[in-house]
């Protein structure tokens, strides 16, 4: 205690209407594109009509995205333009590989967002530069370039003050003369150099995050997605909403524009020398481009904020520049490179705020610029360079992203098949036409399109595969692009005709003589099983011809991928069975079980497969060959078929596991290991009580690949065949010390084998988890396991953390599997050591970021071990007072651990104040004074939402440890929470806890909340009127949407309830919304079942602390018995239980 005080006291100084659907054209030529609609002169009036709509609807989305490439996990994005030609095996989505990444390519190191990323379009640049030059895509940029289109429009400017050009005189029409190309660039080039960079700098200013008067809209839209704040938060008006701090004082704004050049200062310059500026920056915006990949750091730099201060300046001008740059052949590949990246970068981003304020400042730009862009970029398609088609390739898509959904640029689709339909159209036109369908097919929604569209875009990509008439390029990209297609077409799907077009062009295609295009047809079967399982089964013949010969005999990439349909089927399948029992058996879906029909077939040839190891795989965990991928498909077939297929395996094991060749021995134990889920315990116990032993020996086998190996398998059984509170364990009191014996002796093996056993302990340890008295088995081996574990953590033979992180975690998992009682001591002694070498990381030297990094990990290890030990303690009442009596020594070392200021240290350290905070009770307010500032980091730590989300759960903690006793901090909490819901820049995912929080709040301080009520009651109900806006079309939105509908019902809960003994009557004005939120959401067809326990809770709570108030809102509403009656029906006791009490309260009211 004496050291803490000390402590503390050094501390305080972002449709096309269309005719009938026509059906795929599978016979007949490509027709013209211009048969898809007609398009008239107003089509820019039409633009910007439907612009200010589009930017009105999407006020109430919450941005998301999610990826969908061929061949990597969805969680894998990239930047990288240039990779190696051939692609190296991957696997479509929702299939896990641990593929490493490619470093991304040193030229991205200068993007002027610093927001690099290849997300959505993944296919490589190809480096066929060989291609012949189209001069007709190139004509305008070189008789007419957007500097002299500025010079002209200067000078005519100086003549004629800002009215527009006087072309009427033109008379030549020729598409290659000079006056054509005026006639048709120059009045939108008048209208962008006249522009002033003042009245940008003015639009961006139009708006304040936070207005002086309180706007529900704004909350709503705060609360439901988050737009970029370009003004400081501080002295914006959010006063009014903190009616205990209120301050008279003048609102501060920051300048939006941030001079990092001292080449030119704009505010003081005149609207001429602005323009002189802007002209200069175009003209010479090719050398900033290649000075900002100069290997000197200061040209670099330089050229870095030249670009920057272009962007901010005049936005339109510099992505017509970038354009212009992409599209012009005579300029150097580099900066022609440079300008695409950072063109797609000023188009999108991974974070959700970001790309809705890039979004913004998309459609914000006018259509004439924008449609100089585009035009520019389907130009490039037509480019001599790869490189410049394939990432305007990506920026149309990008571009496609914001327009398509908003029923703009309605032309984009025509004009890219209209390049496959020309007589003339070179391969490399083709082929980046192909790959940008493929991308834009990608970034939108099947929704996006008309049917007549689909089945253009169809039948172009369908006829791009033909053999006959395309080369090499264009089919594989085709293929790829029929990928992306696929979920467009369910129309053409549910045709039979046209489905069996489709199929018989796919399968022809996987058996081409080019290997990436045979991987790129079976990245289309797999797509196919996973979205059209219901119509597959005329084809499985055929199907599994391919599969199985490709698996036996084809290159790798290509096996991989036939693996890789087998897989999805037993997913399908899986789901199927899954959804099925839900729903009592009728899940309303076609289960053909094609595993079960293939079993007989399929299952040697995936056993074939796991006899083909590499060397090295056991020491690389990213490594994903066929051997793995084998593997990996036949535990999901026995997690299809069950017991079925032990019968079909066990030969195979039997036959292999005792051969010399060490791949026959691990191949054999892999097996076994894969089918050890699926199955019924009944049917694999005898065989693994039989086989424990061998498997044992086997951890001493001389073979690293067959220890390891032995290691997964022995985890495996201990996760699936131990459970003592089930009553089945493969475990006894007989068998249990050699087991431990063996695993301790294994876990000084080799590092990746050591991990493995890591895997096997935690497991040994969770089977003993609420097993009762049968925990007491594992008691007496506790302090060696925790020995050997802690000697485990500290190995520095590993050539990463990866085996610490394991040995921690499995202390973890030992240490809440234990028997409290019985290892208190232990568990008191381990403290004392996590504490010392918690110390310890504090006396480091840290020289690098890499040494800051090693030790922030170490620390969040051992911040974790004592969150556990806290728990664990304090469950019981006869160790809590062991735990409390460690409070200040813990307290103390978190408080200094903070200083060090990582993000993961301070979420683990956090989380464990909050275990200690439950603990102690109000005995935990000593701590808050020196602990309170570094609540308020973590709740300002917008960037690293986690910290924010998890600060905002200790508070709750601390809330209901203190009570009452945390009034004095509420102040300062309640502006921060209600601030962070204002907050454009904070992350979605945190508020939610904040609402759940406010509720903690209010129990805590009771009546005392009155004064937070209005702020808090207002952003409550916006959020509500949200929650009913949300589109419950999409998975992702509609968990958010439960989370948030739950957390505001957790809120009204606790507030009702803190003001139940005092002020119960401020409740009442806000009782009506309330009551209309809760049969809102009853009426919603998805209802999460935390929704529905908390809107019961809710309408109790209003009906017990409002009482005979509530009579007229209970009274004769239908819907409240409805409710009820649905909740007792269910098999939920908790809900069950809240229902009567529910039911109980109302009627005390009405009757």
């Amino acid at each position: 205690m004496k050291q803490l005080a000390v402590y503390m006291e050094e501390s305080r100084e972002q449709g096309i209407d269309g005719n009938r659907p026509r059906k795929l054209n599978l016979n007949l030529p490509l027709l013209s594109t211009r048969r898809l609609g007609s398009h008239t002169g107003n089509e820019g009036t039409y633009c910007a009509t439907n612009s200010q709509t589009a930017l009105q609807d999407t006020s109430d989305r919450i941005p998301f995205c999610w990826e969908q490439a061929p061949g990597k996990p969805k969680e894998r994005d990239r930047n990288d333009i240039l990779e190696a030609e051939t692609p190296l095996p991957r696997l479509p989505p929702c299939r896990w590989n641990p593929q490493k990444e490619a470093a991304e390519n040193g030229d991205h190191n200068c993007i002027i967002n610093l927001d690099d990323h290849d997300e959505g379009c993944d296919a490589d640049i190809d480096d066929d530069d060989d291609c012949e030059e189209i001069d007709v895509f190139s004509d305008a940029i070189d008789v007419l370039s957007l500097t002299e289109a500025i010079d002209i429009a200067q000078k005519s400017e100086d003549g004629h003050g800002l009215d527009r050009l006087n072309l009427e005189s033109v008379a030549s029409t020729d598409d290659h003369s000079l006056n054509f190309m005026m006639e048709r660039f120059l009045p939108d080039a008048t209208a962008l150099a006249t522009s002033s960079a003042l009245s940008d700098l003015n639009n961006l200013n139009k708006k304040l995050p936070y207005p002086y008067n309180y706007s529900e809209e704004y909350v709503s839209r705060t609360v439901g997605q988050s737009y970029p704040s370009e003004a400081s938060h501080t002295g914006c008006g959010l006063e009014i909403l903190f009616p205990w701090r209120m301050k008279h004082k003048l609102c501060g704004i920051k300048s939006p524009v941030r001079q990092v050049s001292p080449k030119v200062q704009p505010q003081y310059c005149s609207t001429k020398q602005k323009k002189t500026l802007l002209k200069e920056m175009a003209m010479e915006i090719t050398q900033f481009l290649l000075a900002a990949q100069s290997p000197d750091a200061n040209i670099r730099t330089q050229a870095e904020a030249n670009l920057r201060q272009f962007q901010e300046q005049n936005l339109p001008l510099f992505l017509l520049s970038l354009s212009v740059e992409l599209a012009n052949n005579e300029k150097p590949l580099e900066s022609r490179r440079l300008a695409g990246i950072v063109l797609k970068n000023s188009l999108d981003a991974k974070d959700s705020v970001r790309k809705e304020h890039l979004l913004q400042q998309w459609m914000a730009i006018e259509i004439s610029i924008k449609s100089q862009i585009k035009d520019l970029l389907l130009r490039t398609l037509g480019s001599s360079a790869s490189e410049a088609r394939h990432t305007s390739a990506q920026v149309i898509a990008k571009v496609a992203s914001i327009e398509i959904p908003r029923k703009q640029w309605p032309e984009l689709i025509s004009s890219l098949l209209n390049n496959m339909t020309q007589q003339d159209s070179p391969a490399a036109l083709k082929q980046a036409t192909m790959e940008t369908l493929g991308y834009v097919c990608e970034e939108i929604s099947h929704q996006d399109l008309v049917q007549d569209e689909v089945n253009s875009v169809l039948t172009a990509v369908v006829q791009g595969m033909n053999l006959a008439v395309h080369s090499h390029e264009v089919r594989l990209a085709a293929t790829k692009a029929l990928y992306n297609a696929l979920d467009f077409a369910q129309t053409n799907f549910e045709n039979e005709m046209e489905r069996n077009y489709i199929m018989k062009v796919v399968c022809e295609t996987a058996i081409s003589k080019e290997a990436d295009i045979r991987q790129a047809a079976f990245e289309c079967l797999v797509s196919i099983a996973s979205t059209y399982y219901d119509v597959l089964e005329p084809y499985m013949q055929t199907l599994f011809q391919l599969t199985s010969n490709a698996v036996k005999g084809d290159e790798e990439s290509v096996a991989l991928q036939a693996i890789e349909f087998w897989s999805s089927i037993c997913d399908e399948e899986i789901e199927l069975q899954e959804y099925g029992t839900l729903e009592g058996g009728d899940s309303g879906s076609t289960h053909s079980r094609f595993i079960e029909k293939a079993l007989p077939y399929l299952v040697p040839l995936l056993l074939d497969t796991m006899l083909k190891q590499e060397e090295d795989q056991d020491q690389d965990d990213s490594i994903w060959n066929i051997s793995m991928a084998g593997g990996t498909c036949l535990g999901l077939v026995a997690r299809t078929v069950g017991d079925s297929v032990v019968k079909l395996v066990m030969p195979f094991v039997e036959g292999n596991i005792l051969k010399p060749d060490w791949h026959c021995r691990e191949a054999a134990t892999y097996a076994f290991g894969s089918i050890l889920e699926g199955p019924r315990v009944e049917t694999l116990g005898p065989l693994v009580t039989n086989g424990l032993d061998f498997l044992l020996n086997a951890m001493r086998d001389e073979n690293n690949h067959v220890k390891d190996t032995t290691a997964w398998t022995l985890s495996r059984i201990f996760e699936f065949l131990h459970c003592p509170a089930s009553g089945f364990s493969v475990i006894s009191q007989e068998n249990l010390e050699r087991i431990v014996t063996v695993l301790l002796e294994s876990i000084n093996d080799a590092p990746n084998v050591a991990e493995k056993v890591c895997g096997a302990i935690y497991y040994l340890a969770q089977g003993y988890e609420d097993a009762g008295t049968s925990s007491s088995l594992l008691t007496k081996h506790i302090p060696r396991i925790i020995s050997e574990l802690l000697k485990t953590a500290e190995r520095t033979d590993g050539s990463d953390s990866k085996l610490r992180t394991a040995a921690y975690e499995t202390l973890n998992e030992v240490v809440r599997s234990s028997n409290a009682v019985e290892t208190s001591q232990i568990i008191l002694e381990l403290l004392k050591s996590i504490l010392h070498k918690l110390g310890q990381t504090l006396e480091l030297q840290i020289a690098s970021s890499d040494d800051r990094e090693k030790q922030g990990d170490l620390q969040a290890s051992l911040c974790a071990v004592i969150q556990v030990i806290i728990q664990k303690l304090s469950s019981t009442d006869e160790t809590k007072p062991s735990i409390l009596q460690a409070a200040d020594p813990i307290m103390f070392l978190f408080l200094r651990v903070f200083a060090c200021r990582s993000s993961t240290v301070h979420e683990e350290a956090m989380l464990a104040i909050g275990a200690l905070a439950h603990a102690s009770g109000p005995e935990f307010e000593r701590y808050m004074a020196e602990l309170y500032k570094y609540l308020e980091m973590g709740l300002q730590n917008s960037e690293e939402y986690e910290v924010c989300a998890i600060t905002v759960g200790v508070i709750g903690d601390i809330c209901r440890a203190l009570e009452d006793k945390v009034l004095p901090y509420c102040d300062g909490i309640m502006n921060h929470l209600v601030r962070n819901l204002l907050s454009a820049e904070l992350h979605r995912s945190v508020k939610p806890p904040i609402f759940s929080c406010f509720g903690d709040i209010a129990l805590a301080i009771g009546e005392q909340f009155s004064k937070y009520i209005d702020p808090a009651v207002a952003v409550m109900q916006s959020a509500a009127k949200v929650c009913t806006q949300m589109d419950n079309s999409d998975e992702e939105m509609m968990d958010y949407g439960n989370q948030l509908k739950r957390s505001i019902f957790e809120a009204y809960s606790g507030i009702l309830q803190g003001f139940k003994d005092s002020k119960p009557e401020l409740m009442l004005p806000h009782a009506g919304h309330l009551f209309q939120f809760i049969e809102l959401v009853f009426r919603e067809k998805y209802r999460d079942e935390s929704v529905t326990k908390a809107a019961v809770a809710v309408m109790g709570d209003l009906a017990d602390v409002l009482g005979p108030n509530t009579k007229i809102l209970f009274k004769d509403n239908a819907f409240c018995i409805q409710f009820l009656g649905e909740c007792l029906q269910s098999d939920d006791e908790h809900l069950k239980e809240t229902a009567n009490w529910t039911q109980v309260m109302i009627a005390r009211v009405v009757s």
